[in-house]
This record gives structure tokens, C-alpha cells and sequence, in this order.
């Protein structure tokens, strides 16, 4: 019987029938450079913003729609040699006050813009810290955010609302996760990446398995509803064996979600990535083995693919919203909350939001002193807005969004309902796609058929690229930019 949700998965609730099967031939002869469609089109069409439309934007969204907010702060404490993101290494406690007062500013410039039904504040069913160290922020100083955005926003209860963090467990004060939690954290992250030593010696990350036990425990007595682990496979001096290892200790302690995300060596690019000898690092064979096995052990143990390099247990929200067909990407990756606008806050933060027929992608400046001297200069004048970069999507972008989006969330897209939404034939509409899916279809990767197309459990990990076949902004430059399967 066909469900009311055409994405609501008949494999039902059963997690083995979630495994996405490993085939090292399939993985090789389809290991091409792709996004990972946090946003479609991807962050890389991005053009200079026009003066006074990011005010004009956050004027025109629909004031019934609820926000998720999103909080970048760029400092940390150590230097991971694997990152690939553009990091602040400070021990000064002073950066994180100064950059908390202008978190503060932001946060008003833009709250003062948005319209709201009847002079009540807007509604917020998310809100996310992420960096960088996120805890590089004294407990006062996050009890002193977390209070001013009481005054801005009114925040959905802890049983409805979403409101996560990422923890370097290295950082914690012994008061930290209990802070968080009497503010209304409930969902918490650790980039655990590896508990071999010689792994993290090698990448400079140095932590204890019962460091991080000790962490998960406190916060599982604390009440935190959900709790997700970081690692990574293909860093220097791993093996099948010892990443075998560790992910057996980490399903030992039962995080909720787990991410296991492929290194990708690029020095040439990411500054920190020069401290790794590349000589140290596995073969792209064993980086294969690593997959497989990671895959292997982690749905045996009853945890569900939910897709680019997440897995949650039967019971977490994901992996229900996964089999109810309510599963949504974003920039912060999968999330059950795609109802909401992004609102993003910090260096680099990007917002998502919608209004009328369009939405519309706002990036603030990567360079933290551009981005603290566009703040300033905000107080002065009100026609100045922290957004340097814009993307404008057309209903055409919309379109490919829903399909790209629905094939990495569920596996599929269903013709009918894209007829309903968007008033096309879609299988006309897709024709030249439709036929460079064929050698996919007789790989076994997917099935077409009228009705629509399925991504096969053999076809699970290379979903990216049945999705990039719809993408009209992919071409060689761009895929240059992008990371492997492996």
C-alpha cells in the first residue's frame, strides 16, 4: 500500500534492513569528487551582496515560519592537525569575550528586523553552536548569551525544541556540561575522531577512551536527550584493525548518532594538513577495508544508515524522521527541523530563509577582523548589514533541491508528487537525467521506473552521486573543489 508520505520508508522499522551493502567495485568505479548538498546550489555560487537586500530579506520572511539558530565560534585551544576549516588557536580568555560582544550586536541588528505576529518574539525550535570550540566560552559567558537570547526569541520547551552544542571533551570545566544543561542544551556533540594513540598523537588531538566515557556518563545522568560522536577514517597510522577497535569501544558506550567522516589529505589547501607525513597515511585500499568494516559493525550493532556518513540509533529523531519521510538537510546536516529559517550568527555563519517564491543563502565574511569591523561600523549605520555573500534560488533551483535532497534523505524521489508541487512532467522534465542514471540502473544501484527513482541498498553510499546528476551547477571546476566517497 502506498503510504500517505511517498518518502516514508517501507523498510520499516527493522534496522537490518537498513544496511547499506558494501561493494568495494561499485565504491571504486564511482568514487568521483562531489558535495556534500547542505544547501542546493552549493555555498561555491555565491556572488557579493547587493546593499540592503540581507535587510530587506530578513523584513520579508514569513513571520509565522520558526528559526533555527546557528552560533559559529572560530577558536580553539590546540590545532588539529586533520582540520580543514579555518580556525583561531588562542589560549586567551579575552578573544572570547570580545567575540561574544559581537555575537550580541549581530544578534540585535538582526532580531530588530524581523517581523513577528502580534509583537511577540519569534519562535526558535533549534538553535546549534559550532566552530571551532564552541566551550571555549567561559560557562559565564555562555550563561550570559544563552540569557540575552531569552530576551529576543522565544525557545520551544526541552522536549519539543533542538538545542545542540559541539564539545571538544579536552575543554570541559568540571561545571561546563551541567551549565549547559539547567540552559536548555539537550543534544551534545564530541569530536572524538580516534582512540588510538599513535592516531591522535599524530594529528595532535590526545585524549583518554575513559575521558570520553566519563563525558558521556555525566550527561546522560545530567538528561541530555541525545548524544553524538565524531570520527574519522583514513588519518596517519590508522588500520583496519585499530579503527575496528575503536569503533567497537564507542559502540560500548552507546552514543545516540554517530558521524564517521573520510579524511581527505589536501596541504596544498588547509595549512594545519602539512604537519601530517603523507607517508603516514593508509592506502586507499585500507581506507576501503575501513569503510566497509565501519559500516559492517555499526549496523550489526542495531545503528541505522541515515546517509553521507551518519548513523543513529532505531529510537533517535533522525532515524524516526528518516522512516516517516520527514528527513531534511541543511548546513548543519541532516535535521528533523526543515520547517525553520536559518539564522546564522558569527564569522563565516551562513543563514538560510525564505520568503515569498524565493530563498535566499547569506554568508558573513570568512576573515574574523572584516567581519568584527563590518559589526562596528553596523552601529553607525543601519543601512550596514554582517552579510558579505548571496545566493538567490529560482523556482528552478527549488525544484532540484527537492529532488536532491529527497534522494539523500530517502532514497527517493517520487514523479507524482514532483508533478503535484511543481506543475512539470518530471519525467520529461528529467529525461537527459533519467538516461545518465542508466549505467547506475544496471549496476543495481537504483531503480527507475513511472512511478519514480529509488536509490538500492547497494546504491546507499554512492547516493551523492545519483544526486549529482541533477545538479546544473556541477562542472569540472567545481568538482575540483569537493571531496571523495572515500
Amino acid at each position: 500500500m502506498q503510504p500517505d508520505n511517498p518518502y516514508a520508508s517501507t523498510r520499516g522499522s527493522i534496522t537490518s534492513k537498513q544496511l547499506p551493502a558494501f561493494d568495494e567495485a561499485m565504491i571504486q568505479k564511482y568514487n568521483r569528487s562531489g558535495p556534500r548538498y547542505t544547501s542546493y546550489p552549493t555555498a561555491l555560487e555565491f556572488t557579493p551582496i547587493p546593499v540592503d537586500l540581507e535587510t530587506k530579506i530578513l523584513k520579508n520572511r514569513e513571520a509565522r515560519a520558526p528559526l533555527s539558530l546557528y552560533f559559529h565560534i572560530p577558536f580553539c585551544r590546540h590545532l588539529c592537525y586533520y582540520c580543514a576549516c579555518n580556525k583561531i588557536i588562542t589560549k586567551k580568555n579575552s578573544d572570547s569575550g570580545d567575540y561574544l560582544e559581537y555575537l550580541i550586536a549581530e544578534i540585535k541588528l538582526k532580531r530588530r528586523l524581523l517581523t513577528t505576529e502580534g509583537g511577540k518574539n519569534p519562535v526558535v525550535k533549534q538553535l546549534h553552536l559550532g566552530g571551532g570550540t564552541p566551550t571555549f566560552l567561559r560557562d559565564e559567558e555562555m550563561v550570559q548569551l544563552w540569557q540575552f537570547l531569552q530576551t529576543q526569541f522565544e525557545f520551544l520547551s526541552d522536549d519539543e525544541g533542538d538545542y545542540s552544542i559541539e564539545i571538544d571533551p579536552r575543554e570541559l570545566s568540571s561545571n561546563t556540561l551541567k551549565v549547559l544543561r539547567d540552559l536548555g542544551f539537550n543534544r551534545i556533540s564530541l569530536g572524538v575522531q580516534d582512540l588510538e594513540e599513535s592516531v591522535q598523537i599524530a594529528v595532535n588531538r590526545v585524549h583518554s577512551a575513559e575521558l570520553i566515557e566519563n563525558v558521556l556518563t555525566e550527561a546522560r545522568e545530567l538528561g541530555f536527550h541525545s548524544i553524538n560522536i565524531d570520527l574519522i577514517y583514513g588519518l596517519p597510522h590508522q588500520t583496519p584493525e585499530t579503527l575496528e577497535q575503536t569503533v567497537r569501544r564507542i559502540i560500548e558506550m552507546a552514543p545516540d548518532r554517530l558521524s564517521v567522516f573520510n579524511y581527505a589529505h589536501l596541504p596544498e589547501r588547509f595549512k594545519a594538513q602539512r604537519q601530517i607525513k603523507e607517508a603516514d597515511l593508509p592506502s586507499p585500499a585500507a581506507k576501503l577495508t575501513m569503510l566497509g568494516n565501519t559500516i559492517n559493525t555499526l549496523t550489526e550493532a542495531g545503528y541505522q544508515y541515515i546517509g553521507i556518513d551518519h548513523f543513529a540509533k532505531p529510537d533517535d529523531e533522525l532515524a524516526v524522521a528518516q522512516r516517516e519521510g520527514k528527513l531534511h538537510r541543511n548546513f548543519q546536516g541532516y535535521t528533523i527541523m526543515g520547517d525553520c529559517d536559518l539564522l546564522g550568527f558569527g564569522v563565516s555563519s551562513i543563514s538560510q530563509i525564505a520568503n515569498a517564491n524565493s530563498r535566499y543563502i547569506l554568508q558573513n565574511d570568512t576573515d574574523l577582523q572584516a567581519y568584527q569591523a563590518t559589526i562596528d561600523a553596523a552601529q553607525h549605520n543601519l543601512a550596514i548589514m554582517p552579510a558579505v555573500k548571496v545566493i538567490k534560488t529560482s523556482i528552478k533551483d527549488r525544484l532540484r533541491e527537492y529532488v536532491i535532497m529527497n534522494l539523500l534523505c530517502h532514497d527517493y524521489i517520487d514523479f507524482k508528487d514532483i508533478n503535484q508541487k511543481f506543475g512539470i512532467d518530471a519525467i520529461t522534465y528529467f529525461i537527459d537525467e533519467i538516461a545518465q542514471l542508466g549505467a547506475m540502473q544496471e549496476d543495481r544501484l537504483i531503480d527507475m521506473d513511472a512511478a519514480g527513482i529509488r536509490v538500492l541498498p547497494k546504491g546507499r553510499l554512492l547516493a551523492r552521486n545519483v544526486a549529482m546528476v541533477f545538479d546544473e551547477y556541477l562542472d569540472k571546476k567545481h568538482k575540483n573543489r569537493f571531496s571523495k566517497v572515500i
